[in-house]
């Protein structure tokens, strides 16, 4: 079974049929952030949310840093790019400082708003900006003699959008039948961070800006397509994967056309051994790429087997007779 796999950029949507893109704000110059890891460099210092340190409520501050008792208030707002408008909804901010008697940096104050402001001691603190998926991470400090409203801090996430559509032999994929998970680009280790899994088809995803690579599977076995996209800045990427498939329902019987034995094992291989899919039961179903499988039973202590062939947009029942 042959994967499809390719690499698309927004320029070359129109060419290779694969992307189109619609702006949601204009675009701006900003840094990247890593889509997958927003601590890096911070890990031996700061403990993520839920792990160490329990979050605090949104909406509360607890004390900062210890060099001072004097506080200062410091609003916050968030922008996608540079040049961009404010985000108005959907941000959680976390803020990071040393607590009392702790000398490793740990999570202090966290709130859902769009434009928090947050009372802090005077010091430093590292603030995390997350919108979505999307998300940037930096110092900030906390200085004496501010205006009565507060300093503000601006935070450019440098983020877009991703909507991923599957379809199936040139329709929408039926309902819960496709999921996908988005990985990063590789790294210098040539490897992929998971960024997120299990996510459904249509759905708007707020990412970093940046290479990804998208693992869309329909059912649950081996129809697999997989595809580079590159999300930007201020702009929604539109991703569409088409899935081959057929479907097949395995059924163990005394003679053709009889009963589905229950409690029946599956197995379905490759034509080189390599295992598919295992189940039990009387009549599983599976959802497998088109190509060649070699499909095992085994009940009552015995085994059969049966090589079949399967095509695209094919639904078929495989019978196995016992003899």
């Amino acid at each position: 079974m042959r994967e499809h796999r390719s690499r698309v950029r927004p320029h070359t949507a129109a060419a290779l049929g694969l992307l189109s893109l619609a702006w949601i704000l204009s675009p701006g110059v900003a840094q990247a952030q890593s889509p997958a890891d927003w601590l890096t460099g911070l890990q031996e210092h700061v403990a993520p949310p839920g792990q160490g340190t329990p979050s605090p409520q949104p909406g509360r501050e607890s004390s900062g840093p210890e060099q001072s008792e004097e506080t200062a208030y410091v609003r916050m707002v968030a922008r996608l790019t540079a040049d961009g408008e404010e985000i108005e909804e959907g941000l959680t901010w976390r803020v990071y400082g040393h607590a009392a008697g702790e000398g490793k940096t740990s999570l202090i104050a966290t709130k859902q708003d769009a434009r928090p402001s947050f009372k802090l001691k005077v010091g430093d603190y590292i603030v995390n900006a997350a919108f979505g998926r999307a998300h940037i991470t930096r110092r900030i400090s906390v200085k004496p003699g501010g205006p009565a409203d507060g300093t503000m801090e601006e935070f450019v996430l440098n983020a877009g959008g991703l909507r991923v559509k599957a379809l199936v032999s040139g329709a929408d994929a039926p309902h819960n039948t496709v999921s996908y998970a988005i990985y990063s680009d590789r790294d210098q280790t040539d490897n992929r961070k998971l960024v997120l899994s299990a996510a459904k088809p249509n759905l708007i995803i707020r990412l970093n800006a940046g290479i990804y690579h998208i693992v869309s599977t329909y059912g649950d076995c081996n129809a697999v397509v997989r595809s580079d996209v590159t999300v930007e800045a201020g702009k929604l990427t539109e991703a569409t994967v088409t899935h081959s498939a057929a479907k097949a329902t395995l059924k163990l019987v005394h003679r053709a056309g009889g009963e589905a034995l229950p409690d029946t094992q599956w197995t379905i291989q490759t034509p080189q051994g390599d295992e598919v899919k295992e189940s039990v039961g009387a009549l599983p179903t599976h959802i497998l790429a088109p190509g060649n499988y070699t499909v095992i039973a085994k009940s009552q202590g015995r085994v059969f087997q049966r090589d079949i062939a399967l095509s695209n947009g094919e639904t078929t029942q495989v019978e196995l007779i016992m003899k």
